[in-house]
């Protein structure tokens, strides 16, 4: 394989965009900012203001990325870090934005279910449920925590202490077991 075929890890995008390198930085930004912009809106609940402080954090990004010491962290640990650090910043400074999007929200039309999808709806999560159930010993929380509550895979992979590849591997073989239970 040719070097120039290569794609370079996050660790050499962050050294490279510590030496100002355009097209680093935007293979970083293609790498990243999905992870990164789900950090963000799990924090700000508000799609808007989340693409804005994404493009902030992306700012710092380019700025401090000569300080990035991947002795301390992984690339990614320190990129999530810094998004959420900017993320919470932000909600420091204008705490009255995170209780304006909430208000939007409630002044949405609302959809109600008539009896008959209330009744499906009530099967399915018995179903559900019933499928949760079969799932190895902590196998439901992990996909509880990461489906409904939104931790990453390395959140995940601290709190079971566990590597994130198992913890990957794991959520794979639960919602496959789920899939197969629900059909």
């Amino acid at each position: 394989m040719r070097e120039s075929d290569r794609t370079p890890s996050l660790t050499e995008m962050l050294e490279r965009c510590a030496g100002k390198d355009r097209q680093a930085f935007a293979q970083l930004y293609a790498a990243t900012s999905a992870k990164l912009y789900g950090t963000v809106l799990r924090i700000l609940k508000n799609e808007r203001w989340s693409e804005e402080v994404l493009q902030e954090a992306y700012i710092k990004v380019w700025q401090k990325a000569g300080s990035f010491d991947a002795g301390k962290a992984s690339p990614i640990t320190w990129l999530v870090t810094l998004a959420r650090n900017t993320a919470i910043d932000q909600l420091r400074r204008e705490p009255a934005a995170a209780n304006d999007a909430d208000e939007m929200i409630d002044q949405l039309p609302g959809h109600f279910p008539d009896g008959e999808q209330k009744l499906a709806q009530s099967r399915e999560q018995e179903q559900l449920l019933h499928c949760l159930k079969q799932l190895e010993d902590g196998r439901a929380d992990l996909v509880r925590l990461a489906y409904l509550d939104g931790l990453s895979r390395i959140e995940l992979a601290e709190r079971f202490e566990q590597p994130v590849n198992t913890i990957k591997t794991w959520l794979h073989r639960a919602l496959k077991q789920l899939k197969g239970c629900m059909s």
